[in-house]
């Protein structure tokens, strides 16, 4: 079963799970998170292992991925030496120049989206061969921010 989670412009939540939808409230409690949906009320215990969350209620249990797209833009978006924004967003700055040898998982630049600041990290060795973008620019997802050739051997 497919769900949605939306962020609405004065900060509730609205969610879709089947034919269901509503606004989606909680509330911290020392036994659990206490949660509001389509005119049901539960107690709800939450476990967190890496990016997988295990949810526990007296109707059951379910796990959630989620997943961060831009933690994980040097695994997803590295294709041919290419390394693209993850999602639409402003660069603030690079960390390397063009002809820098970098090694995998180091910092490449930095992007301003959804309201915070995101590394993004190399997805292999590489020689940085062309910057695309300059610190300010504005960027689309899916954008090639930078270039990287093959280790120098």
């Amino acid at each position: 079963m497919q769900a949605q989670l939306t962020h609405l412009h004065d900060g509730a939540l609205s969610f879709k799970v089947g034919d269901a939808a509503g606004l989606l409230e909680f509330a911290a409690t020392p036994q659990g998170i206490d949660l509001r949906f389509a005119g049901q009320r539960m107690l709800v215990n939450v476990y967190r292992k890496g990016e997988v969350a295990h949810i526990h209620t007296a109707q059951g249990a379910t796990q959630i991925i989620a997943i961060d797209l831009l933690a994980h833009a040097g695994e997803v978006h590295a294709e041919g030496g290419r390394l693209t924004a993850p999602m639409p967003g402003k660069l603030v700055s690079f960390a390397v120049r063009a002809g820098d040898s970098v090694k995998k998982g180091q910092a490449l630049a930095v992007m301003d989206a959804m309201k915070m600041e995101h590394t993004i990290a190399a997805p292999q060795d590489g020689v940085v061969t062309e910057l695309l973008y300059v610190p300010g620019d504005q960027v689309v997802e899916g954008a090639e921010l930078l270039r990287l050739g093959d280790a120098a051997v």
